[in-house]
């Protein structure tokens, strides 16, 4: 059967968190009001970290500023958000992780809880092909400000990952024949759904609960 390697995306592929550094990239070019923009993104990061996050509410702040605007300008404030925020956050651990996953045959996915328009690009720069995530609802390339279907957060990314697999209707690939990696305790049904579970620099609680579970727990950030 061909292998699915999962990975979570902030914090474990990235050195950081995207959905959060993307509230500091408004703030840095400008487009919002940034003491308050910052003390709100603050707060909603503290929440997620705590596994209170309301993903609609978040998401819906996160994407209000750039709501309306043409695919052209999206495109170009997105590529100086990778150039100035994302490409620090790189790690060439992950990338040799990705590229050792490949060279098994193993089908690499992203499973995220941050949104479609910002990890989509960061799923492309890593050469990962298929990316779960938030899906943000739009009409004609605009984005609306609004949740297309349910957040792709805690237990909400197993039906994700299930429905992407049903569309796949390939028989080779399934939960119990995948391999996840994550850092955050709020992943851990997804963690418990799979195969093999590994953490990666995991936050403290998850990293409790892989030494009680004997999963393997590695780190990223050392090179």
């Amino acid at each position: 059967m061909t292998r699915l390697a999962i990975f979570d995306l902030d914090n474990t592929l990235l050195a950081g968190d995207s959905d959060h550094a993307w509230g500091e990239y408004l703030c840095d070019a400008g487009l919002v009001d940034a003491d308050e923009h910052r003390r709100r993104n603050d707060a909603f990061y503290q929440q997620y970290k705590q596994g209170v996050l309301d993903m609609n509410e978040y998401c819906e702040f996160a994407i209000a500023p750039v709501v309306g605007l043409p695919v052209a300008r999206l495109s170009e404030l997105h590529a100086h958000f990778m150039s100035q925020f994302i490409e620090p956050m790189l790690q060439d651990s992950a990338q040799r992780l990705i590229d050792e996953h490949k060279a098994a045959g193993d089908i690499c996915l992203i499973v995220t809880a941050t949104n479609r328009f910002i990890t989509a690009p960061i799923a492309e720069r890593l050469g990962i092909e298929h990316l779960i995530a938030t899906d943000l609802a739009q009409v004609a390339g605009v984005l609306t400000g609004r949740i297309d279907g349910k957040p792709c957060f805690q237990a909400g990314k197993i039906g994700k990952l299930q429905s992407w697999l049903d569309a796949r209707n390939d028989t080779s690939l399934s939960m119990h024949n995948a391999v996840f990696y994550s850092d955050s305790f709020n992943d851990i049904p997804l963690l418990e759904a799979v195969g093999e579970a590994v953490a990666v620099d995991p936050d403290d609680k998850l990293r409790q609960h892989a030494i009680e579970q004997g999963w393997r727990i590695i780190s990223l950030r050392s090179g």
